[in-house]
């Protein structure tokens, strides 16, 4: 049995244990930043921030085990005045000579900043033995940010990001930084990486405003930028599929790239609804899966579940799907069909 509910700062051990699996920056494999951004996730989650500065962290239970096995988050909105959000647009430098006959496409990088930036999903980890899970579980993950957004919509932006992990060495380091952001900035990159955790002034005073042109870099750094690494390949795969694109930026450190949607015109969040539920003494493996979230006095929860919509309108679950909830009599539930 497995239930999705938000992160409390009881959890730092276990989600520490996690991270260590993709050391992110949204979510670092470090003690200091975990309680960190537990700490502000309780407040984000009782509404005592002010929105803009709210970030959530989910945290995904095997209930057999009581042990945290995975973890997903959404930022409402990643890029202020105070912290910037700060990427490269990839862009094509076209030249052409009369007397040579020659044209060429030259692919340029130019720093971007953003004041007043997209909500931002990231911190998608799942342990390794439960991939692969019949119960979805990656999806489920993934998904439950989207009904959270809608079950919140006036917190979130109108454009959702997710910055994705490209190739990196085995060592953790990026080609990209180290024959780019290293010479701008004299930085290690996980010197780079841990100090822009707090602060990103140093990217913007040091990093030049011209654009830089790739083919000045080798060649394995050229065919690695805007990838998207072997780890984060599965994530690629369920945002494309909800109607995330390429946005023709990438990150600055290491080159991955970035994703956007119109956040209205992602399906889960779209089609997301408050339903009625009834209980069910069954729902076969041929009925429509769904994730069903609510909240109430222990605060955010969700699961993903088959459901029976009946002639009534409302949709039959099973009694471990309401007690996962924690719902009692006449249950409602955010649902979206996934």
């Amino acid at each position: 049995m497995f239930r999705i509910r938000q992160s409390s700062r009881e959890d730092a051990e276990q989600i520490l244990a996690v991270a260590e699996h993709l050391d992110t920056v949204n979510l670092p494999a470090d003690r200091r930043h975990i309680e960190r951004i537990l700490e502000l996730s309780e407040k984000s989650f009782a509404a005592t921030v002010p929105a803009v500065e709210r970030e959530y962290l989910f945290v995904l239970e095997d209930l057999g085990k009581r042990r945290v096995i995975g973890t997903s988050m959404v930022h409402a909105q990643h890029g202020t005045k105070r912290a910037p959000h700060i990427f490269f647009r990839v862009e094509n430098d076209e030249r052409y000579s009369y007397t040579l006959d020659r044209y060429f496409v030259h692919r340029t990088l130019r720093i971007g900043y953003n004041y007043a930036g997209p909500t931002e999903i990231g911190g998608l980890i799942l342990l390794p033995e439960y991939r692969g899970n019949p119960e979805s579980l990656g999806k489920l993950l993934s998904y439950v940010r989207f009904l959270f957004i809608r079950m919140h919509r006036e917190v979130f932006r109108d454009q959702v990001l997710s910055e994705l992990l490209p190739p990196l060495e085995p060592d953790g380091t990026s080609r990209l930084w180290e024959h780019l952001g290293r010479h701008f900035t004299g930085l290690s990159y996980q010197e780079a990486d841990l100090l822009s955790k707090d602060n990103k002034e140093f990217i913007h005073a040091l990093f030049p405003d011209d654009p830089i042109h790739c083919e000045l870099l080798p060649a394995e750094v050229r065919e690695i930028i805007g990838q998207v690494g072997p780890e984060t390949r599965g994530v690629e795969k369920i945002l494309r599929r909800i109607g995330f694109e390429y946005a023709g930026q990438i990150d600055p450190f290491d080159g991955g790239p970035h994703f956007v949607a119109t956040t209205d015109q992602i399906p889960l969040v779209r089609d997301a609804a408050q339903v009625p539920l009834a209980l069910v003494d069954d729902t076969d493996g041929a009925r429509p899966w769904a994730i069903l979230g609510v909240e109430g006095p222990a605060g955010f929860r969700a699961v993903g579940a088959r459901v029976i919509k009946q002639d009534d309108g409302r949709f039959g679950v099973t009694k471990d799907v309401i007690d996962r909830l924690g719902v009692g009599a006449d249950p409602r539930a955010w649902l979206v069909l996934a």
